[in-house]
């Protein structure tokens, strides 16, 4: 099967070929480290992060580059509150610092390089040369600005009319700009204060900072927004990349630009796969840092775990709009339980001195092998997760009824080694493709909780063998209470994290 994805730049789903048979170029548009990442960012990441793993699952060498944005008036707006930093890079490198321990926390595979726009200055201002030098740029007061007037594609990507674009930029751009659509490569001066006014929480007073300023032929100032990911991305992969990845709002003006600015300086197509990840709804809004409707990634993986986390992030495919409720999350982690659930007693039959080497369950060997395959059509089909989720929880079904047959004797000769040897790979295999980790390891306050849970098993086992059945009862009887529900069986006693409601 070859893998297709829905390319934004022409609107068709489209077999995926790269430049190069063996080797895939991606880039991602990061984060502007202004804010705490939120579950917003958490879904486009998980999603970019299985891109990756199939791309390599498919046996391509992936080239992920994804920057972060350290160069901007919202981090400036952030300086001196709440003991970010005295100066923007300093408050810069307190998200960024922040941004990796999150994405860690989310097991997420880590991209070749995380540019940042204040180390690329130099490549920003030689892009911004050629494109003056080129004639689709010219100089305003210190400011450069592209001149969408001779980029003559420009809107293909939106599928805008040149004269239907509205302005672009601050108000003050206004009188410096040949058309009203041209937007800013290079800025003079600092930051605008209004835009730093604009963005700065209650509560925080004070002359705003200017920010930082390099200096250029066209006197000192700051790089324009777009024109940072063409140099970043060029600098590190190339003129043309095979996929660009970014969130759905970024499609105008900011990806479009991208386009204009680096195909009128290379003469080379910029992308040749645009995806677009949709927004997290949250209360019929996109989840967003601007509207302080978020929910940020470290609290999340605190709450529910990364497993967890990513089966309710997996479970809507990329580019279709996921909601976030509680229920939504409730069912996420009722699904992550069943998959683990399954996975643990086929590990417990499978090695045990009952998994037989000549029982074959057919209908269980068939289930499995139809999941692999269903897994398979999914991710190739512009990357489904919702459906390659789905078979996965087929291969679960397919264990324990298996598992509940052998109890009840149906298969009097044990169980059947091979099929779920079979199933226990399968869910190893593909649930990595998800990023989900099948081997009792997780992250954030649901570990604690688990291992807590442990320590009072034990104590009340020790209860029950001492003959105190009475405080054993009430040992189980307070586990539940805080939502813990305990089993005993022949084998001992087992629990489960009940969903909060």
């Amino acid at each position: 099967m070859t893998l297709h994805v829905t390319n934004t730049l022409t609107g068709d789903l489209e077999p995926f070929e790269p430049q190069d048979p063996e080797n895939v170029l991606l880039y991602y548009c990061g984060l502007t480290v202004s804010d705490p990442p939120h579950l917003g960012h958490a879904r486009s990441w998980v999603h970019v992060d299985v891109m990756h793993r199939w791309l390599e699952h498919l046996g391509y060498d992936v080239r992920h580059v994804e920057n972060f944005t350290d160069v901007n008036e919202k981090i400036v707006a952030r300086v001196g509150e709440d003991d970010l930093g005295d100066s923007e890079s300093a408050v810069a490198r307190t998200y960024i610092d922040r941004t990796i321990s999150d994405m860690r926390s989310l097991n997420l595979l880590r991209a070749e390089v995380y540019p940042r726009v204040s180390e690329h200055v130099p490549e920003i201002v030689d892009l911004v040369e050629t494109l003056v030098e080129k004639d689709y740029a010219y100089e305003s007061n210190g400011s450069v600005y592209f001149d969408v007037t001779r980029f003559e594609d420009y809107g293909k990507l939106s599928n805008q009319d040149l004269d239907e674009i509205e302005s672009q930029g601050e108000p003050d751009e206004r009188s410096e700009k040949r058309h009203p659509a041209d937007f800013a490569l290079w800025k003079a001066g600092g930051v605008d204060p209004d835009a730093v006014e604009e963005h700065r929480h209650e509560g925080v007073s004070g002359d705003p900072p200017a920010g930082l300023t390099w200096d250029s032929p066209w006197g000192e100032g700051r790089p324009g927004w777009h024109i940072e990911c063409s140099a970043m991305s060029m600098t590190h992969l190339g003129e043309t990349l095979d996929i660009h990845v970014g969130g759905r709002d970024l499609v105008f003006p900011h990806h479009e630009n991208e386009i204009a600015q680096s195909e009128a300086a290379t003469d080379a197509q910029f992308a040749n796969y645009w995806l677009h990840c949709e927004l997290f709804q949250m209360d019929d809004e996109k989840m967003s840092s601007s509207l302080g409707n978020f929910v940020t990634v470290s609290e999340a993986v605190d709450a529910w775990g990364t497993n967890a986390l990513r089966t309710f992030l997996t479970a809507g495919s990329y580019n279709s709009k996921q909601l976030y409720s509680d229920e939504t999350i409730s069912e996420a982690r009722e699904r992550w339980d069943r998959l683990e659930r399954a996975y643990d007693a086929a590990v417990d039959a499978v090695d045990s001195p009952d998994a037989a080497t000549k029982v074959a369950d057919t209908s269980l060997r068939t289930a499995v092998d139809d999941a692999r395959d269903a897994f398979e059509a999914a991710m190739n089909d512009d990357f489904n997760t919702r459906e390659a989720q789905s078979a996965l929880l087929e291969v679960a079904t397919a264990i324990n009824r298996h598992l509940d047959a052998a109890a009840a004797d149906e298969h009097d000769d044990g169980y059947d080694y091979v099929g779920l040897r079979r199933a226990v790979e399968t869910l190893e295999e593909y649930g990595e493709i998800l990023g989900l980790a099948f081997d009792g390891q997780t992250t954030g306050s649901a570990a604690l909780a688990g291992d807590v849970v442990e320590l009072v098993l034990d104590v009340r086992e020790q209860e029950r063998e001492r003959g105190n059945y009475e405080r054993a009862d009430e040992l189980r009887d307070e586990l539940e209470a805080l939502g813990v529900e305990v089993q005993d069986t022949d084998d001992g006693a087992s629990y489960r994290l009940e969903t909060d409601e």
